[in-house]
């Protein structure tokens, strides 16, 4: 018998696939675009904006992964139970979901470090200037770090999803659902 799990596969993805995106474009389009300021103080506000504008669809979307990920636990739990492949990609698959969570909140922190300091001005979002406090140019170096990580871990989030899809597959024609 086979069992659908739409809507909370679909809460998976999609959340996962805004966290990626959103973070990805964030990195590359608005702390790019928020470096070409003239001014080196809008540079940090400017971007500070943005990211303070993303936050809540960001925390949205991480709920909404998160939520369809439990939705399929519990819709899989036989498979789970049965098929040890699955069990390990589950256990990873959570593993790095909290990693990537941790880092996305650490880096909303930073972000708003940065922002506190936006008046000192910076060469970039996080390229410290030759103004910049220790405690400004700290934050900004983590951020150059952090910017990539969460693109990095979300994209092998949905490299795992892709595998726990092709581990449900049937298996010429062994597991093949009865009507």
């Amino acid at each position: 018998m086979s069992q659908r799990n739409t809507v909370v596969r679909s809460l998976h993805d999609l959340g996962l696939a805004a966290w990626f995106g959103g973070s990805l474009m964030g990195a590359v389009g608005l702390n790019g675009a928020a470096a070409q300021a003239k001014d080196p103080s809008e540079r940090l506000k400017l971007a500070s904006i943005g990211w303070g504008r993303w936050a809540p669809v960001q925390l949205a979307a991480i709920i909404m992964h998160g939520i369809g990920g439990i939705g399929l636990i519990v819709g899989n739990k036989e498979r789970l139970a049965g098929q040890k492949e699955a069990r390990s990609n589950t256990g990873v698959k959570l593993i790095f979901t909290g990693l990537a969570g941790a880092v996305s909140l650490y880096s909303g922190i930073l972000g708003m470090r940065i922002n506190a300091h936006a008046d000192e001005g910076a060469a970039g979002v996080t390229e410290p200037g030759s103004q910049s406090s220790t405690e400004l140019a700290s934050a900004q170096k983590q951020q150059s770090i952090l910017q990539w990580a969460i693109p990095a871990l979300t994209s092998l989030l949905i490299i795992l999803a892709a595998q726990q899809g092709e581990q449900q597959r049937p298996v010429a024609g062994f597991l093949r659902s009865r009507r």
